[in-house]
């Protein structure tokens, strides 16, 4: 993979702070606050990081009415909004990075579409770079997500995502003065 351009790295606390980042997302990779629709970008994370509850957040916010399935069995769900279209694919049950090439998904690998991909490492070799690689680890009883910029569009997103407040802790009281 080339070098990457930029790396942000925020804690999420909860799904919900997830969801949030993939919000701040949608409307960059949809073209709304861009001009330029289109996306690739990579899940990495163990099972249950919450790869694919950024990926339903991320189409929810995108207008993906209606289920968002696991693309886990089937391997890809495709999604259309407008004229654009989205692409989640799943390699977690690839034993040889050549399936990919094998199940003919080079071809959705285009600029103008939004494309998906939960467990790329499965596939490493044979995929080009992503705009952004997104690596979810579990931290605490949240998750440590790195974003990693490998094109100047994934750094523009970059540029423009705002971090989550951070949670002040709360005070400690002070022993009553009888005590």
């Amino acid at each position: 993979m080339s070098a990457p351009l930029a790396t942000l790295t925020l804690h999420l606390p909860d799904e919900a702070a997830t969801e949030a980042l993939a919000r701040q997302l949608a409307p960059m990779v949809t073209g709304a606050q861009t001009g330029l629709p289109g996306a690739c970008i990579h899940l990495q994370g163990d099972l249950g990081a919450g790869k694919t509850a950024f990926s339903r957040a991320l189409l929810r916010e995108s207008g993906i009415t209606g289920r968002i399935k696991s693309p886990s069995y089937a391997l890809l769900e495709t999604y259309k909004v407008s004229n654009l279209y989205f692409y989640h694919l799943d390699f977690y049950r690839f034993s040889d990075a050549r399936e990919w090439l094998d199940a003919g998904f080079r071809d959705l690998l285009r600029d103008d579409a939004v494309v998906l991909i939960e467990w790329p490492e499965r596939a490493e070799g044979f995929l080009p770079p992503p705009d952004l690689l997104i690596c979810l680890v579990y931290a605490g009883d949240g998750r440590d997500a790195t974003l990693t910029a490998y094109t100047a569009r994934g750094q523009t997103w970059l540029n423009a995502i705002v971090p989550p407040p951070l949670t002040a802790p709360s005070p400690r009281q002070a022993p009553p003065a009888d005590a």
